[in-house]
């Protein structure tokens, strides 16, 4: 069946991912468009490490800070990082792309969402950009388009996505209103949604494609700590996500987190998430 195969990787810096395997591990993997997070870099570093590919970039507001972009083999159509308020930063944080499914537009999102941090102007920022968030997917999700919102969005919506769960109610990441825009993101469309945090909201209709294909099971994690045995032990977080328009959760053909073999062989905190959808 024909496929397009759309991963996404928080890079943590593309130097780095660079130097320690990234490019060994796309020779391999038959990308057809990768969305990075936390760039860090310029034009010139994303060349370097993607030879071949072309590729649309937003670099972060504070050098050496975020950055997204979205890799492709052929050249996107159109890109926007238009996001949020006019006052609200988002620079290194959005980009959306143009692509064609097959015959059909397709939106894919590269987005990096702040890590926040409780009762500090950390989560203030990370609040707006949750709240931009959903207005922008009520936009891109209209009846019958084709849309893909992927990043690192630093929020484990549920209990099955947080190895030590209950050791993080109270930090970022895990916070119950955190969640509470994810049970929103994810609700059916139009419908009364019931919270964790306990307020009552609107279903934006979009589907967590991870969490669809794999039902209720721990993970599959995304995110380990470089320190301690987080990795050997999968203590693990899912916070790399692809969000699908209903439309296009419906041409999921497969889904699988390239998870390194071994602690030395990563090159990112992160591993890609890799999902193929038909046309």
């Amino acid at each position: 069946m024909p496929h397009l195969r759309i991963a996404t990787v928080n890079v943590n810096g593309i130097r780095a991912a660079a130097r320690n395997g990234m490019g060994t591990w796309l020779d391999s993997a038959d990308i057809d468009i990768l969305t990075l997070q936390e760039v860090r870099g310029q034009d010139e570093h994303l060349e370097a490490a993607l030879p071949g590919w072309t590729f649309v970039h937003d670099e972060g507001t504070a050098k050496g800070r975020a950055g997204v972009a979205i890799a492709s083999r052929t050249a996107a159509l159109a890109s926007r990082t238009e996001f949020g308020d006019a006052d609200f930063d988002s620079k290194g944080r959005w980009i959306e792309a143009d692509f064609l499914l097959g015959d059909q537009p397709l939106t894919v999102v590269s987005a990096y969402v702040h890590t926040g941090e409780a009762d500090t102007p950390k989560q203030d920022e990370k609040w707006r950009y949750l709240d931009a968030f959903g207005r922008r997917l009520s936009e891109l999700g209209q009846e019958g388009a084709l849309a893909l919102v992927t990043g690192d969005l630093n929020v484990g919506h549920r209990e099955l996505d947080i190895k030590n769960w209950r050791g993080n109610r109270k930090k970022a990441g895990f916070l119950p209103r955190e969640r509470a825009y994810f049970d929103r993101f994810l609700g059916e469309a139009g419908a009364e949604v019931r919270c964790v945090d306990g307020t009552v909201g609107t279903g934006l209709g979009w589907v967590d494609v991870g969490r669809r294909f794999h039902g209720d099971v721990d993970g599959p994690y995304t995110w380990w700590s470089m320190r301690g045995q987080a990795f050997d032990n999968d203590s693990g977080w899912r916070i790399d996500y692809h969000l699908a328009t209903p439309a296009l959760a419906e041409r999921v053909i497969s889904y699988h987190v390239a998870r390194a073999a071994t602690y030395d062989q990563r090159w990112s905190d992160h591993a890609p998430v890799v999902v193929d959808y038909s046309y």
